[in-house]
């Protein structure tokens, strides 16, 4: 039933689309013209998964009505924003599979209009300079039955512009005044106490250097943005549903040619990580991970390198839906997606992640024979591969026991198990160091069971997969868990840094890989068969093969 409501729900759109189908209808504002949309960034760090959500949904919502959709850095703070960042963000958006055209923008193309508007409120007496200290402001800001108090709100038109214009020109300091919206000190909404909607900052501005030391506020800023830029719906997150009356008070306020529509949606929770950009900057600057791109990230260059691909992100955002509830997503979800996208696409291998010899003692040993393999059984236009058999192969040390287990069906003395794809063989033994480690096991091959067959109709439970001990490469492998122990780290009270997982990366670097993979770049992904997905990392070359698991192949969310 839940699937069929799911279905229904999908047939008539989500709540987004219903609107802007809405407003089509009904002409007005929208008589004539596409639908327009944004995706306005602000480039202080790297897009994470939650910035994926927007993404589908602002360039999605535009392709969905053949619209168009501008991309536009929101670079009215300074202090933290970086060209690293724009190139990074464009790049994670193309990988994504959407197109911004030639519509990209900055929120900085429009300083001058930002200014030449502040100064239209002034003259119409809805803004004034005001010098409390954010100190002062905070203690003046009142609750919700005592109103907030500016003593500077009825300052004369012409003394707020003069004192503009010297904050323009640099003539203070940082902090020492502010121009402030007059709309309603008793508002029951916060935002709409007066905000303030220009601030000090002298600060080098990474395009216009230090044209400016006045920027303006976000809440200010963006509806101008969307204004100028011919926005028909600016789509949002939840947080910005308090902000939305300030929005629309700026449009209506001022002398722009377009009146953009703004929705607002639930962001994207997910379980045992992070997504607040500063805590992310933290675990990067304070050296809890290697990097933006570290693969136990959720950012969107991390999830790229941890071997995502766009499909399975995309269908992720498609599956999880448009909401006006916030909620959190788990973490299983996501790899399921993953996991659905590369059981169709990824090329099957075999790798050996903590080797041990298997030696075929009945097998000749000069003799080296080959088995054409599927690279792929849910993709045959992939072809086959090659792949070698001899004497001597690498199995996991797991896959064998001394004495048997109850439901053990791999290597163990007397038990029959399948090579995958090559013989069935029997284990007779193995042989011990001085500690009593076990370093070879011992077996014998049944000649008629080439392939894996049983001629004689005789079953074999186990089946393992091995690597040729005389044609391989050595290989790294790298496999990653949950950043976080918590599922939700960063709650309440909690410093998310105290539930780092300290297993979150093991490092094996004594594998033992086919040699199909030889000459594998990213972002090659394949299937190791029995163990999980898995993808060449940024870090590999071909005289030192690096990999990383993307996911198991267990799916947890299936499960539940």
């Amino acid at each position: 039933m839940a699937e069929e409501i799911k279905a229904a729900e999908n047939a008539a759109g989500n709540f987004i689309e219903n609107f802007i189908r809405e407003d089509i209808a009904e002409g007005g504002a929208y008589e004539g013209k596409k639908v327009h949309t944004r995706f306005p960034p602000e480039p202080n760090g790297y897009l994470h998964i939650g910035h994926a959500k927007a993404i589908c949904i602002d360039f999605g919502m535009a392709e969905k009505f053949n619209g168009i959709c501008n991309l536009r850095m929101d670079d009215t703070n300074p202090t933290k924003e970086d060209v690293e960042y724009i190139d990074a963000i464009k790049e994670d958006i193309k990988w994504l599979g959407f197109n911004w055209d030639n519509r990209f923008y900055f929120a900085s193309d429009y300083f001058e209009q930002m200014y030449e508007f502040a100064v239209e409120l002034i003259k119409k007496g809805l803004a004034y300079v005001c010098e409390l200290t954010p100190e002062e402001m905070r203690a003046n800001r009142g609750d919700l039955t005592t109103p907030a108090v500016s003593p500077y709100r009825d300052r004369p038109v012409e003394e707020s512009l003069e004192l503009f214009e010297r904050m323009k020109n640099g003539e203070f300091d940082e902090g020492k005044m502010t121009l402030r919206a007059k709309i309603d000190l008793a508002s029951g909404n916060f935002n709409m106490r007066d905000p303030v909607i220009y601030r000090i900052n002298k600060i080098a501005h990474h395009r216009t250097g230090n044209e400016w030391c006045i920027y303006p506020m976000y809440d200010f800023a963006h509806p101008i943005e969307d204004a100028v830029e011919g926005i028909t719906h600016s789509l949002c997150t939840l947080e910005f549903e308090a902000h939305r009356p300030l929005y629309d008070w700026v449009i209506a306020n001022i002398t722009v040619p377009a009146k953009p529509r703004q929705i607002e949606f639930a962001r994207l929770g997910i379980n045992h990580t992070v997504m607040s950009k500063r805590k992310l900057r933290q675990l990067v600057e304070d050296g809890y991970v290697s990097g933006w791109d570290d693969p136990r990230m959720p950012t969107l260059c991390g999830l790229r390198r941890r071997g995502y691909t766009p499909a399975s992100i995309r269908n992720f955002c498609e599956k999880i839906g448009v909401s006006k509830t916030n909620s959190v997503v788990e973490y299983s979800f996501l790899e399921h997606c993953l996991r659905d996208d590369l059981n169709n696409n990824a090329k099957r291998v075999m790798c050996v992640l903590n080797p041990i010899k298997l030696v075929i003692t009945n097998y000749p040993a000069e003799k080296t024979e080959t088995f054409e393999v599927e690279n792929n059984p849910n993709k045959p236009e992939d072809g086959n591969r090659t792949i070698t058999f001899s004497r001597e192969v690498f199995i996991e040390s797991e896959d064998f026991l001394e004495e048997k287990v109850k439901g053990y069906n791999r290597f163990y003395p007397g038990n029959e198990v399948r090579l995958k794809s090559a013989y069935v063989v029997k284990c007779t033994g193995c042989k011990k160091d001085e500690n009593g480690n076990v370093t070879e096991v011992y077996a014998e091959y049944d000649p008629a069971t080439r392939g894996g067959d049983t001629p004689d109709g005789r079953k074999v439970r186990g089946t393992v997969h091995w690597v040729d001990a005389n044609n391989y490469l050595h290989a790294e492998v790298r496999l990653y868990d949950n950043l976080f122990t918590d599922p939700e780290p960063d709650t309440g009270d909690k410093n998310f840094i105290d539930y780092i997982n300290p297993d979150s990366l093991k490092i094996l670097t004594n594998c033992k890989i086919e040699k199909s993979v030889e000459g594998a770049v990213m972002p090659m992904n394949y299937q190791f068969m029995r163990l999980g997905y898995f993808c060449i990392d940024k870090d590999s070359t071909p005289q030192a093969l690096i990999f990383n698991r993307s996911v198991s192949l267990k799916d947890g969310f299936k499960k539940k």
